[in-house]
């Protein structure tokens, strides 16, 4: 494997890659959804058996490479042969035109692993570039982005580590590994203190507790508690200025609800530690990316 320009990765400083054993079973499976019962019936007809190329992925606009993995494991798995050459590596800064990976292996394989690794591609391509969007937007602050659960059913690790990719950082992976106490939980338990109390009661002396606040009084109650985060839900800027004032670093301060890379700096202005945006995983503009014979 040969990676260039390692110093052109967006993220701050190396992201860990996941695991094959993360993401063979995925791309396994979007294989499987492609061949369907008959398998790539076009390629058999068209192509001979023995056929061999090269093909070339190729950046078509400017962005955040991320999820090359993936797109390797679908050619591997058509073809355990194929020579897949990277010129990037998950992190680098793309233009239109830079050359990714060339690929060489049974033109068979090439042609039936395509589309599967370049989804994989250029939808994790592009929520990592959206991340460095919203990263650029608020350079210079204390600022830091994350995502949230808002994921695509199946695909929640790897459009993390996408965010991560693109500068980001995570939220949560999940139900079991902090306690976020929302608006529905407060109402179902009878307010902030029971909710909070009964999740003090129930979890380990590792779990961090986040609570979401609508208002500044709902504040007020949350740092008495003593909670470890603070969810500032839907608060305009005066509002979350003013909450970053009253919580004077009692709690980690966490901003959310329509954040926007226009509406990103003047939040992060506000003082906040961290914005959570869950766009960047469920509705992040793929990055247009190509294979090319």
């Amino acid at each position: 494997m040969s990676i260039t320009n390692p110093a052109a990765s967006f993220s701050h400083g190396p992201v860990a890659p996941l695991p094959a054993i993360m993401l063979e079973p995925l791309v396994r499976a979007a294989l499987l959804e492609d061949l369907g019962r008959a398998g790539d019936i076009t390629t058999a007809a068209i192509v001979p058996a023995d056929a061999v190329a090269e093909v070339r992925l190729r950046a078509r606009q400017e962005g955040v490479l991320a999820g090359l993995d993936l797109a390797r494991l679908a050619f591997q798995a058509m073809d355990p042969e194929v020579r897949f050459e990277t010129r990037l590596a998950d992190g680098a800064r793309l233009e239109a035109g830079s050359e990714i990976a060339i690929i060489r292996g049974a033109a068979r394989g090439l042609l039936t692993a395509e589309r599967t690794a370049l989804n994989f591609l250029c939808h994790l391509s592009g929520v990592a570039s959206a991340t460095a969007s919203i990263v650029q937007a608020i350079q210079g602050t204390r600022c830091r982005i994350t995502c949230t659960r808002k994921t695509m059913p199946g695909l929640r690790a790897v459009q993390k580590y996408a965010v991560r990719v693109g500068g980001g950082s995570n939220h949560r992976h999940g139900l079991d590994d902090a306690v976020l106490i929302k608006d529905n939980h407060i109402a179902i338990a009878g307010g902030i203190v029971p909710a909070v109390e009964r999740a003090r009661a129930a979890i380990g002396h590792l779990v961090k507790i986040e609570l979401e606040v609508d208002t500044l009084r709902q504040l007020e109650e949350a740092l008495a508690l003593g909670v470890d985060v603070v969810l500032l839900d839907n608060m305009d800027h005066d509002t979350l200025r003013a909450a970053v004032r009253m919580v004077d670093g009692r709690a980690i301060t966490e901003a959310s609800g329509r954040i926007t890379p226009e509406t990103a700096p003047r939040v992060a202005a506000t003082g906040v530690d961290l914005m959570a945006i869950g766009w960047l995983t469920h509705s992040a503009r793929v990055l247009d990316i190509g294979l090319d014979a």
